[in-house]
């Protein structure tokens, strides 16, 4: 059998990105034979990326991408935090939000198919989980490519925000910065998805009926609840926090800005732990 080198794993950890002592080992399992020995270790981290898929990954960062009236925002998660600060995983996400910007993918599946640094997408996860020894996946994304002027804002990986609007630069950024702190839910009132205010009103209904109040006073006070809901939870409604005296709205309209749309994603939001 001949000699395993240090070159010799150096050139088969180059190709597969593997830890060193796997590439020892398939370097061993298949004499020395560079070719055998990187089938076998696409194998065994092809074995280890399924063991982990049944892992709850809920960590992980929000990344964003943006060339000129193009971009992307996305989710991608991971196990553990300590995961979600590693190059190679930023690397990933980073690279992943590139590609949604500029392939267009109809969802994360046919991003999967996406080649990325000359390999599927899939074929860099599968690689990249039997390297860290995490499950990962990209979650969720959305693109943006409707002509209009793009600004994101990530706080810290872990709360992203990509905002679609006409005007200002300095105020959309502001805008985008309120949307990370203040989560409202639509654009404006008449965008608030109907499930949401049917949840309000009949929690308002219940608090109602519990007041013990005329069936006529009670209903004001229901109708009273939702519209206070909807001016809460709606972006343009919502105090600024930048000065409180004003709405988003009347800040925009001083700037002589319009926001079109807006994502904002939140990391592991929704995920059952």
């Amino acid at each position: 059998m001949p000699a395993i080198t240090a070159a010799m794993v150096g050139e088969l950890r180059a190709k597969t990105d593997a830890p060193m002592m796997e590439c020892k080992k398939a370097l061993t399992e298949a004499d020395g034979d560079l070719v055998k020995a990187e089938e076998i270790l696409r194998v065994k981290l092809g074995s280890k990326a399924s063991k982990a898929a049944s892992r709850i990954a809920a960590e992980g960062v929000i990344v964003s991408h943006i060339d000129g009236t193009t971009g992307a925002l996305l989710e991608v998660n991971c196990e553990t935090d300590f995961v979600s600060k590693n190059d190679d995983f930023l690397a990933f996400s980073n690279g992943c939000a590139k590609l949604v910007a500029e392939k267009n993918p109809a969802d994360v599946s046919a991003l999967a198919t996406l080649e990325l640094n000359g390999k599927p997408v899939e074929a860099v996860r599968t690689e990249l989980i039997g390297k860290i020894g995490e499950n990962m996946n990209p979650r969720r994304f959305k693109r943006f490519a409707g002509g209009g002027q793009l600004v994101s804002y990530l706080h810290g990986n872990r709360i992203g925000v990509m905002v679609e609007y006409e005007g200002d630069a300095t105020a959309a950024k502001d805008v985008a910065m309120h949307i990370a702190a203040m989560k409202p839910v639509s654009l404006s009132t008449a965008d608030v998805p109907a499930e949401n205010i049917a949840t309000e009103r009949k929690i308002a209904e219940q608090k109602a009926l519990e007041s013990g109040k005329p069936a006529d006073i009670a209903a004001k006070m229901v109708e009273g609840s939702v519209q206070k809901y909807l001016k809460e939870v709606s972006l343009l409604n919502q105090a600024f926090v930048k000065n409180d005296k004003q709405t988003v709205e009347q800040m925009l309209k001083a700037a002589n800005t319009t926001i079109k749309s807006f994502t904002l994603y939140v990391v592991g939001e929704g995920i059952e732990k």
